[in-house]
């Protein structure tokens, strides 16, 4: 495979690593570029990739909770202006708000009627196109609901209230006292929003995710030159690092740095007066995973100007 230099741009973009080291990389995997960063971390050249590509697309998060379920969904545009227009908020809060009772599926909620109006959300969607004159999409929603307790909701870098760049809803499961329990569930979810774990717990993680953890420390192990039975205990004591640094529950807590997410968990059964159980999150930042082409500016002026 040739290898371009947009692809190299693009390794350097993901890894920080250097545009000679990113080419060997590439050439040395034929041009795959999942397995160009790991070749990079085994050589202690680069940390884990990224965990999102460019973020591009722009628009809204909103959320919206009620009791024991909450709803979260993401609406694109072409730009960040149009996340500041009144019409297209009003939009994004009020299919969210029917997300709560359709649910996730994004073509059932599509499909739903418009909350006031004889159409879909689909169709409403459409003649905010052709009123606000940019491009836009339902892209994904989800739910989290629990038998008993509360689901807490916050939006990072919010333009109004439940709407923003970042939105998280946290599922806490308890069959205690609920009062006091919202502050905690927010400040969980500020948290969420901050360190973007991948699972509540390493039993949540993809085995896929894990293997290849595994395999990027089993080779860095390997290259100290020390008997298997110390490179084995190296490899457990790196992963035993990396589920703290990715599982929720292992994490240290953002808001005062020293307490474990699953102490902060004890901490609040006190209040409530029963256990208290962490049973589901949803993290949606803008726009994450979508790839923005890229455009030269110079050239596009050049290009206006007839030259």
């Amino acid at each position: 495979m040739a290898i371009t230099a947009a692809l190299v741009k693009e390794l350097r973009e993901q890894t920080g690593v250097g545009m000679m080291d990113c080419k060997k990389a590439l050439n040395e995997t034929n041009g795959d570029l999942e397995a160009a960063v790991d070749w990079l971390r085994t050589k202690g050249l680069a940390k884990a990739a990224k965990k999102a590509g460019r973020v591009a697309a722009e628009g809204l998060v909103g959320v919206v909770t009620s009791g024991t379920k909450g709803a979260v969904v993401e609406v694109n545009s072409e730009t960040d202006f149009v996340a500041r227009n009144d019409e297209f908020q009003g939009l994004v809060k009020d299919i969210a708000t029917v997300a709560l009772e359709e649910g996730e599926n994004v073509e059932k909620l599509a499909a739903a009627s418009y909350p006031g109006k004889s159409h879909t959300i689909a169709e409403e969607v459409t003649n905010a196109v052709a009123k606000i004159g940019e491009n836009m999409t339902l892209r994904r929603s989800a739910t989290v609901s629990v038998d008993e307790g509360i689901v807490c909701s916050y939006v990072h870098n919010a333009v109004v209230d439940d709407l923003g760049a970042i939105g998280i809803l946290v599922g806490l499961k308890t069959s205690g006292k609920t009062d006091g329990l919202e502050n905690v569930g927010r400040q969980l979810a500020m948290h969420i929003a901050a360190t973007n774990p991948l699972a509540i717990a390493p039993e949540g993680l993809d085995q896929d995710v894990v293997d290849r953890e595994r395999a990027v420390f089993a080779e860095q192990a390997a290259g100290s030159g020390k008997p298997a039975e110390i490179v084995e205990k190296m490899v457990e004591g790196r992963m035993r690092k990396y589920y703290e640094e990715v599982c929720l529950l292992s994490q240290t807590f953002v808001i005062d740095g020293e307490t474990k997410i699953a102490d902060v968990l004890k901490n609040a059964e006190k209040e409530a007066g029963a256990p208290i159980e962490l049973v589901e999150f949803v993290r949606f930042a803008i726009g994450e995973g979508i790839e923005k082409e890229e455009s030269d500016f110079a050239a596009e002026v050049a290009a206006a100007a007839g030259n």
